[in-house]
């Protein structure tokens, strides 16, 4: 019986390994068909009107500032804000729809993100693969996100609407850009 125990403990310990790095992500190339470069999806929001166009300038960094006041400026336009962290698995699966669902509307809605409880480094490395349109709040230690009521879970989607009001909060990563552009739809009008 001891001689079988084993055996299955290290093919338990191998399931475990596979599962986890599998969930994990690697640092591999992004597929540039499902998530093109900064300039090509900066060139799909050409003729956002003028906030949004200051908006996506900025896209893919990661900067410091008061999130309540970039919300304010945004005001006129409904707003999707995708809190992540480069550590988190689902954060990583959902980027791709970030990314597209702002290409097909970004010049409707804004998107705006916020890494929070992360690195700038790490963070920073893995815009670098997975490049957005769209700035990043940093929000070092969750301070900012919890002041808007998203939670301590990773990645929370809030949707505000033309007046700035927090109208939804989706727990949880999306799937495909259909399923985002779904909720948009559903708690924007967008």
């Amino acid at each position: 019986m001891r001689r079988l125990l084993l055996p299955l403990a290290l093919v338990a310990l191998a399931a475990v390994l596979v599962v986890g790095l599998s969930q994990a992500g690697g640092d591999e190339a992004p597929d540039r068909r499902q998530n093109p470069s900064l300039a090509e999806q900066q060139r799909a929001l050409a003729g956002a009107p003028a906030p949004l166009a200051r908006l996506y300038a900025r896209g893919n960094t990661i900067e410091r500032g008061d999130l309540e006041a970039r919300l304010r400026a945004l005001r006129g336009y409904p707003v999707v804000l995708n809190k992540w962290a480069s550590w988190c698995g689902p954060c990583k699966a959902e980027f791709p729809a970030f990314a597209q669902a702002a290409r097909q509307i970004g010049t409707r809605v804004a998107f705006l993100g916020v890494n929070a409880m992360d690195s700038g480094e790490a963070a920073r490395r893995f815009l670098a693969r997975q490049p957005v349109p769209y700035p990043s709040i940093e929000d070092v230690d969750g301070d900012v996100a919890q002041r808007l009521g998203l939670g301590q879970n990773f990645p929370v989607t809030a949707f505000f609407d033309r007046r700035g009001e927090l109208v939804q909060v989706h727990q949880g990563g999306y799937a495909s850009s259909a399923e985002l552009l779904a909720d948009i739809r559903r708690y924007l009008g967008g």
